[in-house]
Formats: C-alpha cells, structure tokens, sequence
C-alpha cells in the first residue's frame, strides 16, 4: 500500500470533474492505496473554491487522510527553499512545504509540475495524461 499526496492541481481538476482526475484517484484507493492531504495543499483549495462550492469540496476532502504540519516540515522547508536557492532555483514556499510534508512522512507526491518538485529524494508518482 502506498499513501499518495496529490499536489494541489490534483485536487481542483478532481473537484472539476477534469482529465478523469476523480476516477484515477478512486482507481488508486481501489488498488489499495491511501490518499492523503496536507495544511498547504486544503489552504490553496479553499483558497480558490467559490463560496457555492464549499460543500462538494468539504465531502470530497472529508476522504483524504489528514497529515498535520510540524516543526520538523517548517524547518524542513525552509532549508528546501535555502539550499535550492544558492543552486540559482527558485522554489515557492508552498512548494517546499508540501514536499517537506511527503519527505516527512514518506508519502509519494502526485504532481504534474514536477519541475516544482526537483528533490531527488521526493517520491513521485507523475500524473497520467499530463500536467494539470
């Protein structure tokens, strides 16, 4: 079994009904598979959601297994954001926080941006069909 952390571009495109997005998360559980969220990843969903759409997007989240920040995935983050920025990479602090958040926990990312995710330590799992 492994616990995927869908980036945030995961989630919208399951919430909007695109690129099959909810189907191959459902297939993923399906196959016995976990399916987690994180602080960073549910604060970027709402903070895109139209008030109309908060229920859907409150039982949609409702299945994700939660995973909590920490002072570890602060620092961890930081140091991400640090270390790739005297290699001449910007990353975004909402970035790091969500790899130091899978790095922590040992949760495989699914992302589509994986130019975002350049840790090769980083589980990634690269989305079927494309970036989002």
């Amino acid at each position: 079994m492994t616990t995927y952390l869908p980036d945030t571009n995961v989630f919208v495109d399951a919430l909007n009904g695109k690129r099959g997005r909810r189907e191959w998360l459902r297939e993923l559980v399906l196959q016995g598979n976990r399916l987690a969220c994180c602080a960073i990843t549910l604060a970027e969903v709402y903070a895109g959601m139209w008030p109309h759409e908060q229920l859907k997007t409150d039982e949609f989240l409702s299945a994700f297994v939660w995973y909590g920040s920490s002072r570890a995935i602060a620092r961890r983050a930081g140091r991400l954001r640090f270390d790739y920025a005297r290699k001449g990479v910007t990353l975004s602090l909402l970035d790091t926080l969500i790899a130091a958040t899978a790095l922590e926990y040992g949760l495989t990312l699914i992302t589509g941006n994986r130019k975002h995710f350049p840790m090769p330590e980083l589980s990634i799992y690269p989305l079927p069909g494309g970036t989002a």
